[in-house]
Protein backbone atom coordinates (compact mmCIF):
# COMPACT_ATOMS: atom_id res chain seq x y z
CA UNK A 1 0.00 0.00 0.00
CA UNK A 2 1.10 3.66 -1.19
CA UNK A 3 1.75 5.33 2.47
CA UNK A 4 1.36 9.09 1.20
CA UNK A 5 -2.28 7.82 -0.72
CA UNK A 6 -3.57 8.24 3.42
CA UNK A 7 -5.05 11.78 4.00
CA UNK A 8 -6.71 11.75 7.34
CA UNK A 9 -5.91 10.72 10.36
CA UNK A 10 -8.87 8.19 10.55
CA UNK A 11 -7.47 6.16 7.56
CA UNK A 12 -3.80 6.56 9.70
CA UNK A 13 -5.67 4.48 12.57
CA UNK A 14 -6.96 1.97 10.55
CA UNK A 15 -3.83 0.64 8.33
CA UNK A 16 -2.41 0.21 12.39
CA UNK A 17 0.56 2.97 11.50
CA UNK A 18 2.82 3.41 14.10
CA UNK A 19 5.32 6.40 14.84
CA UNK A 20 8.77 6.12 16.22
CA UNK A 21 11.18 8.45 17.67
CA UNK A 22 13.55 9.69 15.32
CA UNK A 23 16.73 8.03 17.18
CA UNK A 24 14.76 4.16 17.15
CA UNK A 25 14.35 5.05 12.93
CA UNK A 26 17.92 5.54 12.55
CA UNK A 27 18.84 2.80 14.75
CA UNK A 28 16.26 0.35 13.02
CA UNK A 29 17.40 1.20 9.48
CA UNK A 30 20.90 1.09 9.91
CA UNK A 31 20.43 -1.94 11.55
CA UNK A 32 18.66 -3.47 8.46
CA UNK A 33 21.63 -1.57 5.92
CA UNK A 34 24.33 -3.20 7.86
CA UNK A 35 22.70 -6.41 7.47
CA UNK A 36 22.33 -6.35 3.71
CA UNK A 37 26.15 -4.84 4.03
CA UNK A 38 24.64 -1.38 2.31
CA UNK A 39 27.12 1.67 2.52
CA UNK A 40 25.31 4.34 4.42
CA UNK A 41 27.95 6.80 4.01
CA UNK A 42 28.54 6.92 0.38
CA UNK A 43 31.42 8.92 -0.92
CA UNK A 44 33.11 9.37 2.57
CA UNK A 45 36.95 8.32 1.97
CA UNK A 46 39.52 6.56 4.47
CA UNK A 47 37.16 6.61 7.60
CA UNK A 48 36.09 2.69 7.48
CA UNK A 49 38.25 1.46 10.00
CA UNK A 50 38.03 4.54 12.32
CA UNK A 51 35.13 7.27 11.85
CA UNK A 52 32.20 4.88 10.51
CA UNK A 53 32.54 2.16 13.21
CA UNK A 54 32.27 4.53 16.35
CA UNK A 55 29.28 6.84 14.26
CA UNK A 56 27.41 3.39 14.12
CA UNK A 57 27.90 2.27 17.30
CA UNK A 58 26.44 5.68 18.26
CA UNK A 59 23.77 5.76 16.57
CA UNK A 60 22.88 2.00 17.67
CA UNK A 61 23.06 3.80 21.01
CA UNK A 62 20.27 6.32 20.44
CA UNK A 63 22.78 9.21 21.05
CA UNK A 64 23.65 13.15 20.30
CA UNK A 65 26.81 13.57 18.66
CA UNK A 66 29.46 15.83 18.49
CA UNK A 67 31.99 15.13 15.02
CA UNK A 68 35.27 16.85 16.60
CA UNK A 69 38.29 17.32 14.15
CA UNK A 70 39.89 19.87 12.48
CA UNK A 71 38.68 21.93 8.40
CA UNK A 72 38.36 19.74 5.99
CA UNK A 73 37.16 16.50 7.66
CA UNK A 74 34.38 15.38 6.37
CA UNK A 75 32.15 16.49 9.18
CA UNK A 76 29.39 18.23 8.10
CA UNK A 77 29.03 15.45 5.14
CA UNK A 78 28.86 13.08 7.59
CA UNK A 79 25.82 14.47 9.29
CA UNK A 80 23.70 14.63 6.25
CA UNK A 81 24.53 11.42 5.19
CA UNK A 82 22.45 10.47 8.23
CA UNK A 83 19.55 11.89 6.29
CA UNK A 84 19.68 8.41 4.39
CA UNK A 85 18.71 6.26 7.57
CA UNK A 86 15.24 7.92 8.33
CA UNK A 87 12.41 6.30 6.97
CA UNK A 88 11.29 7.66 3.28
CA UNK A 89 8.18 9.57 4.89
CA UNK A 90 6.30 10.04 7.85
CA UNK A 91 2.80 11.28 8.70
CA UNK A 92 2.17 14.73 10.03
CA UNK A 93 -0.34 16.77 10.63
CA UNK A 94 -1.33 19.24 8.02
CA UNK A 95 -0.19 22.78 8.18
CA UNK A 96 1.59 21.96 11.62
CA UNK A 97 4.75 23.89 11.99
CA UNK A 98 6.68 21.59 13.71
CA UNK A 99 5.56 18.76 11.91
CA UNK A 100 3.39 17.06 14.74
CA UNK A 101 2.83 13.41 14.61
CA UNK A 102 -0.77 13.23 14.57
CA UNK A 103 -0.40 10.85 17.50
CA UNK A 104 1.58 12.70 19.83
CA UNK A 105 1.11 16.06 18.49
CA UNK A 106 2.81 18.80 21.32
CA UNK A 107 1.71 21.94 19.22
CA UNK A 108 -1.34 24.52 20.07
CA UNK A 109 -2.56 24.47 16.33
CA UNK A 110 -2.27 20.18 16.60
CA UNK A 111 -4.11 19.90 18.97
CA UNK A 112 -6.97 22.39 18.53
CA UNK A 113 -7.00 20.66 15.18
CA UNK A 114 -7.42 17.30 16.43
CA UNK A 115 -9.93 17.95 19.18
CA UNK A 116 -11.88 19.58 16.29
CA UNK A 117 -11.66 17.46 13.51
CA UNK A 118 -11.13 14.04 15.19
CA UNK A 119 -10.63 11.21 12.26
CA UNK A 120 -11.04 14.10 9.53
CA UNK A 121 -7.64 15.73 10.66
CA UNK A 122 -5.69 16.17 7.57
CA UNK A 123 -2.32 14.22 6.93
CA UNK A 124 0.59 15.21 5.10
CA UNK A 125 3.37 13.08 4.29
CA UNK A 126 6.93 14.65 4.68
CA UNK A 127 9.88 13.26 2.96
CA UNK A 128 13.38 12.00 4.87
CA UNK A 129 15.57 14.89 2.58
CA UNK A 130 13.13 17.53 4.77
CA UNK A 131 14.06 16.16 7.29
CA UNK A 132 17.37 17.60 7.78
CA UNK A 133 18.07 21.02 9.56
CA UNK A 134 20.93 23.13 9.87
CA UNK A 135 22.59 25.96 11.32
CA UNK A 136 26.03 27.80 11.51
CA UNK A 137 27.37 28.81 14.73
CA UNK A 138 28.00 32.22 15.09
CA UNK A 139 28.70 35.10 17.59
CA UNK A 140 25.34 36.98 16.11
CA UNK A 141 22.99 33.85 16.92
CA UNK A 142 20.15 34.54 19.45
CA UNK A 143 18.07 32.27 21.86
CA UNK A 144 15.01 33.84 19.56
CA UNK A 145 16.84 32.15 16.42
CA UNK A 146 17.33 28.96 17.55
CA UNK A 147 14.13 28.27 20.67
CA UNK A 148 11.66 30.74 19.63
CA UNK A 149 10.52 34.43 21.10
CA UNK A 150 7.22 35.98 22.04
CA UNK A 151 6.05 37.55 18.12
CA UNK A 152 4.06 41.11 19.29
CA UNK A 153 2.90 41.38 15.29
CA UNK A 154 1.37 38.28 16.03
CA UNK A 155 0.09 39.20 19.10
CA UNK A 156 -1.31 41.90 17.43
CA UNK A 157 -2.96 40.36 14.34
CA UNK A 158 -4.82 37.99 16.29
CA UNK A 159 -5.54 40.26 19.12
CA UNK A 160 -3.85 38.35 21.71
CA UNK A 161 -2.33 38.29 25.38
CA UNK A 162 1.23 37.80 25.35
CA UNK A 163 0.17 35.20 28.21
CA UNK A 164 -1.26 32.79 25.57
CA UNK A 165 1.29 30.46 23.75
CA UNK A 166 -0.33 31.42 20.61
CA UNK A 167 1.95 34.35 20.48
CA UNK A 168 4.93 32.72 19.91
CA UNK A 169 7.31 32.63 17.09
CA UNK A 170 9.17 29.26 17.20
CA UNK A 171 12.83 28.97 16.63
CA UNK A 172 14.52 26.59 14.32
CA UNK A 173 14.96 23.90 16.91
CA UNK A 174 10.92 23.26 17.68
CA UNK A 175 10.25 23.41 14.18
CA UNK A 176 13.13 20.84 13.51
CA UNK A 177 11.12 18.36 15.71
CA UNK A 178 11.32 14.81 14.22
CA UNK A 179 14.46 15.65 12.15
CA UNK A 180 18.46 15.78 12.60
CA UNK A 181 19.41 19.37 13.63
CA UNK A 182 22.94 20.37 13.06
CA UNK A 183 24.68 22.87 14.64
CA UNK A 184 28.33 23.48 12.96
CA UNK A 185 30.94 25.08 14.54
CA UNK A 186 29.42 24.53 17.70
CA UNK A 187 32.32 26.50 19.94
CA UNK A 188 31.66 29.76 18.32
CA UNK A 189 28.11 29.85 19.71
CA UNK A 190 28.80 31.90 22.67
CA UNK A 191 28.23 30.81 26.08
CA UNK A 192 24.97 32.06 27.12
CA UNK A 193 23.47 30.69 24.00
CA UNK A 194 24.57 27.26 24.58
CA UNK A 195 23.04 27.22 27.88
CA UNK A 196 19.90 27.15 26.35
CA UNK A 197 20.17 24.01 24.98
CA UNK A 198 20.76 22.08 28.24
CA UNK A 199 17.05 21.32 28.81
CA UNK A 200 16.67 20.56 24.81
CA UNK A 201 19.29 17.84 25.24
CA UNK A 202 18.77 16.51 28.80
CA UNK A 203 14.77 16.86 29.24
CA UNK A 204 14.06 16.94 25.57
CA UNK A 205 11.92 19.88 26.29
CA UNK A 206 12.37 23.67 26.16
CA UNK A 207 11.07 26.83 27.35
CA UNK A 208 10.13 30.16 25.94
CA UNK A 209 10.16 33.30 27.65
CA UNK A 210 8.81 32.20 31.08
CA UNK A 211 5.97 30.09 29.54
CA UNK A 212 4.73 27.54 31.39
CA UNK A 213 4.79 24.85 29.01
CA UNK A 214 6.49 21.31 27.59
CA UNK A 215 7.46 20.73 24.40
CA UNK A 216 9.12 17.44 24.46
CA UNK A 217 11.06 17.72 21.12
CA UNK A 218 12.41 14.55 19.55
CA UNK A 219 15.39 15.91 17.63
CA UNK A 220 18.28 14.01 16.64
CA UNK A 221 21.17 16.68 17.51
CA UNK A 222 24.50 16.45 15.83
CA UNK A 223 27.12 18.87 16.10
CA UNK A 224 31.04 19.75 14.80
CA UNK A 225 33.35 21.70 16.37
CA UNK A 226 37.16 22.21 15.65
CA UNK A 227 38.87 21.19 18.75
CA UNK A 228 38.29 23.19 21.54
CA UNK A 229 42.30 23.87 22.64
CA UNK A 230 43.22 25.73 19.50
CA UNK A 231 40.58 27.84 18.80
CA UNK A 232 40.50 31.54 19.35
CA UNK A 233 36.71 32.15 19.20
CA UNK A 234 35.17 30.12 22.13
CA UNK A 235 34.87 26.95 23.48
CA UNK A 236 32.34 24.17 24.53
CA UNK A 237 31.03 25.04 27.36
CA UNK A 238 31.54 21.89 29.81
CA UNK A 239 27.93 20.99 31.29
CA UNK A 240 27.19 20.88 27.14
CA UNK A 241 29.35 18.76 26.19
CA UNK A 242 28.99 16.84 29.12
CA UNK A 243 25.21 16.56 27.66
CA UNK A 244 26.56 14.92 24.23
CA UNK A 245 26.50 11.43 24.32
CA UNK A 246 28.97 10.63 21.76
CA UNK A 247 32.11 12.63 20.85
CA UNK A 248 33.77 11.21 17.05
CA UNK A 249 37.05 12.23 16.42
CA UNK A 250 37.83 12.86 12.28
CA UNK A 251 41.22 13.06 11.10
CA UNK A 252 42.69 13.38 7.78
CA UNK A 253 43.68 10.95 4.87
CA UNK A 254 46.69 8.77 5.91
CA UNK A 255 47.76 8.07 2.67
CA UNK A 256 48.13 9.62 -0.39
CA UNK A 257 46.28 6.80 -1.95
CA UNK A 258 42.99 7.80 0.00
CA UNK A 259 43.68 11.50 -0.32
CA UNK A 260 43.72 10.67 -4.12
CA UNK A 261 40.45 9.14 -4.20
CA UNK A 262 39.08 12.31 -2.13
CA UNK A 263 40.61 14.87 -4.08
CA UNK A 264 39.78 13.49 -7.58
CA UNK A 265 36.21 12.75 -5.91
CA UNK A 266 35.49 16.78 -5.20
CA UNK A 267 37.40 18.37 -8.14
CA UNK A 268 35.10 20.11 -10.57
CA UNK A 269 36.92 19.08 -13.73
CA UNK A 270 35.53 20.91 -17.01
CA UNK A 271 34.51 18.33 -19.38
CA UNK A 272 36.69 20.01 -21.72
CA UNK A 273 39.54 19.27 -19.59
CA UNK A 274 39.06 15.78 -18.74
CA UNK A 275 39.16 15.03 -22.44
CA UNK A 276 42.03 17.10 -23.90
CA UNK A 277 44.26 16.93 -20.72
CA UNK A 278 46.52 14.15 -19.03
CA UNK A 279 47.64 14.45 -15.37
CA UNK A 280 50.43 12.21 -15.00
CA UNK A 281 49.75 9.89 -11.42
CA UNK A 282 53.19 11.22 -10.24
CA UNK A 283 51.61 14.99 -10.51
CA UNK A 284 47.99 13.79 -8.69
CA UNK A 285 50.53 12.20 -6.02
CA UNK A 286 52.70 15.01 -5.97
CA UNK A 287 49.74 17.82 -4.80
CA UNK A 288 48.74 15.18 -1.79
CA UNK A 289 51.96 14.98 -1.12
CA UNK A 290 52.07 19.05 -0.63
CA UNK A 291 49.19 18.63 1.44
CA UNK A 292 50.78 16.28 4.15
CA UNK A 293 54.01 17.93 4.18
CA UNK A 294 52.26 21.45 5.28
CA UNK A 295 50.36 19.46 7.84
CA UNK A 296 54.55 18.49 9.02
CA UNK A 297 55.22 21.97 8.50
CA UNK A 298 56.93 23.87 11.22
CA UNK A 299 55.35 27.04 9.28
CA UNK A 300 52.02 25.70 9.45
CA UNK A 301 50.08 26.18 12.38
CA UNK A 302 49.09 22.46 12.84
CA UNK A 303 46.54 23.18 15.09
CA UNK A 304 44.45 24.86 12.53
CA UNK A 305 44.80 22.23 10.49
CA UNK A 306 45.14 21.88 6.52
CA UNK A 307 42.21 21.27 4.24
CA UNK A 308 41.37 18.53 1.62
CA UNK A 309 40.13 21.49 -0.13
CA UNK A 310 43.35 22.63 -0.38
CA UNK A 311 44.18 19.55 -3.29
CA UNK A 312 41.24 19.87 -4.44
CA UNK A 313 41.81 23.69 -5.43
CA UNK A 314 45.29 22.27 -5.99
CA UNK A 315 44.16 19.79 -9.39
CA UNK A 316 41.33 22.45 -10.27
CA UNK A 317 44.37 24.84 -10.88
CA UNK A 318 46.66 22.15 -12.52
CA UNK A 319 44.19 21.12 -14.98
CA UNK A 320 43.98 24.86 -16.00
CA UNK A 321 47.59 25.76 -15.99
CA UNK A 322 47.75 23.56 -18.80
CA UNK A 323 45.15 24.53 -20.38
CA UNK A 324 46.61 28.04 -20.49
CA UNK A 325 49.53 26.76 -22.37
CA UNK A 326 47.17 24.54 -25.07
CA UNK A 327 45.09 27.71 -25.61
CA UNK A 328 48.27 30.18 -26.24
CA UNK A 329 50.41 27.66 -28.83
CA UNK A 330 47.09 26.09 -30.53
CA UNK A 331 47.40 22.47 -29.00
CA UNK A 332 44.46 20.37 -29.16
CA UNK A 333 45.85 18.20 -25.94
CA UNK A 334 47.71 18.82 -23.19
CA UNK A 335 50.05 16.54 -20.46
CA UNK A 336 51.01 18.71 -17.51
CA UNK A 337 54.64 18.68 -16.48
CA UNK A 338 56.44 18.79 -13.42
CA UNK A 339 56.69 22.63 -13.62
CA UNK A 340 53.23 23.04 -13.98
CA UNK A 341 52.67 22.13 -9.85
CA UNK A 342 54.01 26.11 -9.61
CA UNK A 343 50.69 26.86 -10.91
CA UNK A 344 49.29 25.60 -7.75
CA UNK A 345 50.62 28.35 -5.00
CA UNK A 346 47.41 29.99 -5.25
CA UNK A 347 45.72 27.37 -4.18
CA UNK A 348 48.44 26.47 -1.45
CA UNK A 349 48.30 30.49 -0.19
CA UNK A 350 44.51 30.60 0.87
CA UNK A 351 44.40 27.21 2.66
CA UNK A 352 47.41 27.45 5.03
CA UNK A 353 47.85 29.20 8.53
CA UNK A 354 51.03 30.46 9.10
CA UNK A 355 53.02 30.62 13.43
CA UNK A 356 54.97 33.10 13.43
CA UNK A 357 58.10 31.60 11.78
CA UNK A 358 55.61 31.11 8.57
CA UNK A 359 54.96 34.36 8.93
CA UNK A 360 58.53 35.78 8.87
CA UNK A 361 58.95 33.53 5.51
CA UNK A 362 56.57 34.60 3.96
CA UNK A 363 53.41 33.11 2.45
CA UNK A 364 54.58 32.58 -0.85
CA UNK A 365 57.84 31.50 0.30
CA UNK A 366 56.19 28.75 2.57
CA UNK A 367 54.30 27.93 -0.36
CA UNK A 368 57.28 27.24 -2.75
CA UNK A 369 58.86 25.50 0.22
CA UNK A 370 55.91 22.81 0.61
CA UNK A 371 56.48 22.06 -2.94
CA UNK A 372 59.80 21.80 -3.38
CA UNK A 373 59.89 19.36 0.40
CA UNK A 374 57.22 17.06 -1.72
CA UNK A 375 59.64 17.02 -4.64
CA UNK A 376 62.01 15.94 -2.60
CA UNK A 377 60.20 13.21 -0.77
CA UNK A 378 58.68 12.05 -4.46
CA UNK A 379 62.05 12.14 -6.15
CA UNK A 380 63.77 10.15 -2.90
CA UNK A 381 61.31 7.03 -3.36
CA UNK A 382 61.96 6.87 -7.17
CA UNK A 383 65.24 7.49 -7.46
CA UNK A 384 68.83 6.69 -5.32
CA UNK A 385 68.79 9.64 -2.86
CA UNK A 386 71.60 11.89 -4.29
CA UNK A 387 73.00 12.59 -0.55
CA UNK A 388 73.13 8.75 0.20
CA UNK A 389 74.84 7.79 -3.04
CA UNK A 390 77.72 10.84 -2.27
CA UNK A 391 78.62 9.07 0.58
CA UNK A 392 78.51 5.28 -0.03
CA UNK A 393 81.59 3.88 -2.42
CA UNK A 394 79.11 3.06 -5.82
CA UNK A 395 78.74 4.42 -9.07
CA UNK A 396 77.01 7.49 -8.58
CA UNK A 397 74.28 7.48 -11.35
CA UNK A 398 74.01 11.50 -11.35
CA UNK A 399 77.25 12.27 -12.46
CA UNK A 400 77.38 12.57 -16.21
CA UNK A 401 74.23 14.87 -15.82
CA UNK A 402 75.74 16.94 -12.89
CA UNK A 403 79.33 17.40 -15.26
CA UNK A 404 77.30 18.12 -18.11
CA UNK A 405 75.78 21.06 -16.10
CA UNK A 406 79.46 22.45 -14.42
CA UNK A 407 80.70 22.84 -17.79
CA UNK A 408 78.43 25.79 -18.19
CA UNK A 409 75.62 23.94 -20.22
CA UNK A 410 71.38 25.54 -18.29
CA UNK A 411 68.17 24.14 -19.49
CA UNK A 412 65.36 26.68 -19.78
CA UNK A 413 61.45 25.13 -19.14
CA UNK A 414 59.55 27.84 -19.90
CA UNK A 415 55.81 27.84 -18.77
CA UNK A 416 54.15 28.45 -22.60
CA UNK A 417 57.30 26.65 -23.92
CA UNK A 418 55.70 24.46 -27.00
CA UNK A 419 56.08 20.30 -26.52
CA UNK A 420 58.96 20.39 -29.10
CA UNK A 421 60.70 23.03 -27.29
CA UNK A 422 60.25 21.12 -24.12
CA UNK A 423 61.40 17.45 -25.65
CA UNK A 424 64.77 19.80 -27.16
CA UNK A 425 65.69 20.90 -23.63
CA UNK A 426 65.31 17.89 -21.75
CA UNK A 427 66.96 16.08 -24.70
CA UNK A 428 69.92 18.36 -24.77
CA UNK A 429 71.36 17.24 -21.35
CA UNK A 430 73.85 14.64 -21.49
CA UNK A 431 73.11 11.57 -19.60
CA UNK A 432 69.65 12.07 -18.55
CA UNK A 433 67.59 10.47 -20.79
CA UNK A 434 69.70 7.25 -20.01
CA UNK A 435 69.38 7.46 -16.52
CA UNK A 436 65.76 7.34 -16.79
CA UNK A 437 65.83 4.27 -19.37
CA UNK A 438 67.88 2.48 -16.88
CA UNK A 439 65.17 3.18 -13.77
CA UNK A 440 62.15 2.73 -15.87
CA UNK A 441 62.70 0.73 -18.64
CA UNK A 442 59.01 -0.03 -19.63
CA UNK A 443 58.25 3.72 -19.39
CA UNK A 444 55.96 5.31 -22.77
CA UNK A 445 57.80 8.64 -24.24
CA UNK A 446 55.72 11.24 -22.43
CA UNK A 447 56.40 9.82 -18.85
CA UNK A 448 60.52 9.58 -20.00
CA UNK A 449 59.92 13.10 -20.34
CA UNK A 450 57.72 13.92 -17.28
CA UNK A 451 60.82 11.63 -15.58
CA UNK A 452 63.41 13.59 -16.97
CA UNK A 453 62.12 16.86 -15.92
CA UNK A 454 61.43 15.47 -12.31
CA UNK A 455 64.85 14.27 -12.29
CA UNK A 456 66.33 18.08 -12.79
CA UNK A 457 63.98 19.24 -9.98
CA UNK A 458 64.91 16.35 -7.45
CA UNK A 459 68.59 17.04 -8.46
CA UNK A 460 68.06 20.81 -7.93
CA UNK A 461 66.16 19.89 -4.52
CA UNK A 462 69.37 17.58 -3.45
CA UNK A 463 71.89 20.85 -4.07
CA UNK A 464 73.10 18.66 -7.17
CA UNK A 465 71.82 21.69 -9.60
CA UNK A 466 70.61 25.09 -9.25
CA UNK A 467 67.02 26.12 -10.26
CA UNK A 468 66.00 29.32 -10.93
CA UNK A 469 62.52 30.91 -10.82
CA UNK A 470 61.76 33.01 -14.08
CA UNK A 471 59.45 34.87 -14.67
CA UNK A 472 57.96 32.58 -17.24
CA UNK A 473 59.30 29.24 -16.04
CA UNK A 474 62.60 27.79 -14.58
CA UNK A 475 66.24 27.70 -14.87
CA UNK A 476 68.27 24.80 -14.46
CA UNK A 477 72.32 25.08 -13.86
CA UNK A 478 75.29 24.29 -12.06
CA UNK A 479 75.80 24.92 -8.25
CA UNK A 480 78.89 25.84 -8.09
CA UNK A 481 78.30 28.56 -10.90
CA UNK A 482 75.03 30.02 -9.54
CA UNK A 483 76.77 30.52 -6.32
CA UNK A 484 80.00 32.24 -8.00
CA UNK A 485 77.12 34.60 -10.08
CA UNK A 486 75.98 35.38 -6.37
CA UNK A 487 78.96 36.11 -4.98
CA UNK A 488 79.83 38.44 -8.29
CA UNK A 489 76.49 40.39 -7.70
CA UNK A 490 77.20 40.68 -4.10
CA UNK A 491 80.07 42.68 -4.81
CA UNK A 492 78.81 44.87 -7.35
CA UNK A 493 76.00 45.71 -4.82
CA UNK A 494 78.90 46.77 -2.54
CA UNK A 495 80.59 48.26 -5.11
CA UNK A 496 78.03 50.54 -5.93
CA UNK A 497 76.92 51.23 -2.20
CA UNK A 498 81.18 52.36 -1.84
CA UNK A 499 80.70 55.16 -4.36
CA UNK A 500 77.33 56.88 -3.01
CA UNK A 501 78.93 56.61 0.21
Amino acid sequence: MNLTSIKTLGELKRIGYQSKPVKDELRDNLIQMLREKTNVFEGIRGYDDSVIPHLQSAILSRHNIIFLGLRGQAKTRLARLMVHLLDEYIPVVAGSEMNDDPFKPISRFSKDLIAEKGDDTPIAWLHRNERYAEKLATPDVSVADLIGDVDPIKAASLKLPYSDERVIHYGIIPRSHRCIFVINELPDLQARIQVSLFNILQEGDIQIRGFKMRLPLDIAFVFTANPEDYTNRGSIVTPLKDRIDSQILTHYPKSIHVAREITEQESEIAPVQKDNIIIPSLLRDMIEQVSFEARESDYVDKKSGVSARLTISALENLYSTVERRMLLNHEPKGRARVNDVYGILPSITGKVELVYEGEVEGISGVATLLVSKAIRKMFSELFPNPEKVKKSKTKNPYTEIVNWFNEGNTVDILQNCSQSEYEKQLESVSGLKDLVKSYFPKAARPDQLLMMEFTLHGLSEFSQLSKHRLETGIQFKDLLGSMMNLGNVEEEEESDESQFN
